[in-house]
């Protein structure tokens, strides 16, 4: 495939997109391998009985992330949505069928105000009332505490691009198991690295939920819900192909179910170690051109080495910070996206300059990004 045209995009006139922000949704989520492309279009030969799929599906991804049970999901944000709608209603067809109208039902759930983001909205999809505990700067283990009652449903831990505050997983996981308070665990963006496909699960979390569309290079909207069995057998009663419960909305296509799957196995068996290299080689390549550049200041920082140590997305992978004493950051990021190709940055957060991730960049795009700065900011 050439990397400068594509019948298909530039018949709609859509413009190429060099993807420097990371595994965003916005921009397509990630580049799937042949062999996931291979196996969706094998997958489309046939018909299937989806529960049967489904449920071949959950086994693999039980063995992959040593749960006792798995599902494929419309995307992370519908298995937050689905670990939400498990915890209240259960496998009770009424109480399934009764989301998300929560009267009558444990609806609360408790969660580190620090971990409150944009998709916290999947949550209260399904009727859940979140309760926000601490802050930023701490969160005392008294407060999450203090706030189980017979209203609480579970507790929610969402590792995000912001972490500051939170009491550790380890022990909100051991403060739940005391009041018998199952533990949900958004972890989308955390692959790779591989071990954190278990990670979580051996800490003891109830419920688990991946991107399938991110670092794991599946199709887009495919998500991973992993955890306890009897969770896992509800979450999927809430959901498609079922049309009782509010997971009908979040139908997956057999196609992406086995793409999913494919994706989950070339992960597994993929050396990482080279994959790192070549994002580092990458960033390597840009920073090494664009330091001649006496208005920029470009900064490289690694992934770390140690898997525990990876615990937001930003940190999957290494990334350069590039800033300029003559354009703000949005003028950075406002000039690389004119054009095409556009290329896209991530600006914002906590940081001054733009981020420059490597992690999505084809064959021989290092070399355009790093033109296309020194064209456009020198």
């Amino acid at each position: 495939m050439s990397i400068i045209k594509n019948e298909y995009y530039n018949k709609l006139g859509i413009r190429r997109v060099i993807n420097c922000a990371s595994y965003l949704t916005m921009l397509g989520g990630s580049i799937m391998p042949k062999g996931v492309i291979n196996a969706m279009e094998k997958a489309s030969e046939w018909f299937v009985d989806m529960k049967e799929l489904n449920m071949a599906a959950g086994e693999v991804i039980a063995e992959f992330t040593g749960a006792e049970a798995g599902l494929v999901t419309a995307g992370a944000a519908s298995a937050l949505m689905l670990q939400t709608a498990a915890c209240i209603a259960g496998s009770n067809p009424k109480y399934i069928d009764q989301l998300p109208n929560t009267d009558g039902l444990k609806n609360e759930f408790i969660i580190h105000r620090s971990h409150r983001t944009n998709y916290d909205h999947n949550y209260r999809n399904a009727g859940a009332k979140l309760i926000e505990i601490g802050n930023t700067g701490g969160t005392n283990e008294w407060e999450l505490e203090s706030n189980i009652n017979e209203k609480t449903a579970g507790i929610i831990y969402v590792y995000g691009p912001k972490q500051g505050g939170a009491i550790e997983i380890e022990k909100v996981i051991e403060i739940a198991n005391k009041h018998s308070i199952p533990v949900i665990v958004d972890a989308a963006a955390l692959l790779p690295p591989p071990e954190n496909l278990r990670r979580f699960i051996s800490m003891g979390a109830d419920m688990v939920a991946y991107s399938g569309g991110k670092g794991l290079r599946g199709p887009q909207s495919t998500g991973i819900l992993c955890g306890k069995k009897h969770l896992i057998d509800a979450a999927f009663l809430h959901s498609a192909p079922n049309n009782e419960g509010i997971g009908r909305v979040s139908k997956v296509s057999k196609e992406e179910i086995i793409g999913l799957v494919t994706a989950l196995e070339i992960f597994i068996d993929t050396d990482h170690s080279l994959i790192m290299k070549k994002w580092e080689n990458d960033c390597n390549i840009i920073s090494d051109s664009i330091k001649s550049v006496d208005s920029l200041t470009v900064t490289f920082t690694k992934a770390p080495s140690n898997p525990e140590d990876i615990n937001d997305e930003e940190a999957t992978h290494p990334y350069l910070i590039i800033s300029s004493k003559n354009h703000s950051d949005n003028e950075i990021e406002e000039l690389l996206a004119e054009g095409n190709p556009s290329i896209r940055v991530r600006n914002g957060f906590d940081t001054n300059g733009v981020k420059i991730f490597t992690s999505n960049l084809q064959e021989g795009e290092a070399k355009i990004v790093t033109q296309k700065i020194i064209d456009a900011l020198s």
